[in-house]
């Protein structure tokens, strides 16, 4: 990771008055790249402060989604590996809301387009995904460009209570339904 950072520095750096455009760009084509969302979102928070690296980073995720969105209108089959990891990791019928997709954006272990799929099934038209994919991205953009900007000022306590928040945050903004399934629902009158 130390090296992919090193690299984007250099490039970045050397891109001038092109950089803003530069980093953009990076962010919409780094599911091609294979470089991880957190690695560039800290990089905009190193090279342009919190605020101007939170707006090119949420311009870049969200102009990633839509990029998402067309290949998965035209190469269905092509996201098939994705839609295998939804069905292993989270079942075939999750239901997150999207203060819990927000949420899960941000945990670096979790597979963003993943997340961006689970929106897909739920927004199908292109308007809405991109407005719920904006929404679910800010987060996202604010939490790792001012990790970015500031990584080496926080404590371990601070690491810990972010964490704490974010387990609580994702309890709270659950799904409140209650399944029951048909059999339970309707019991059998033994004769």
């Amino acid at each position: 990771m130390d090296q992919t950072m090193t690299m984007l520095f250099a490039f970045l750096e050397s891109s001038g008055i092109w950089a803003p455009i530069v980093f953009i760009l990076f962010h919409s084509l780094r599911q091609f790249l294979f470089l991880p969302v957190t690695v560039l979102c800290l990089v905009g928070g190193i090279l342009f402060g919190t605020i101007l690296g939170s707006i090119y980073s949420l311009v870049g995720l969200t102009l990633s989604c839509i990029l998402f969105y067309f290949f998965h209108q035209t190469m269905p089959k092509t996201f098939g590996k994705i839609q295998r990891m939804k069905e292993k990791w989270l079942g075939d019928r999750v239901s997150f809301t999207y203060g819990q997709i927000a949420l899960l954006r941000c945990v670096p272990f979790m597979q963003y387009h993943l997340l961006s799929l689970i929106m897909l099934e739920r927004k199908k038209n292109l308007f809405s995904f991109t407005k719920k994919s904006f929404l679910t991205n800010i987060p996202l953009a604010i939490l790792y460009t001012f990790f970015g900007q500031s990584i080496s000022t926080l404590s371990l306590s601070i690491i810990i209570g972010i964490l704490a928040t974010f387990t609580i945050l994702f309890y709270v903004l659950r799904e409140k339904q209650i399944r029951i399934k048909w059999k339970e629902f309707f019991v059998e009158k033994a004769s």
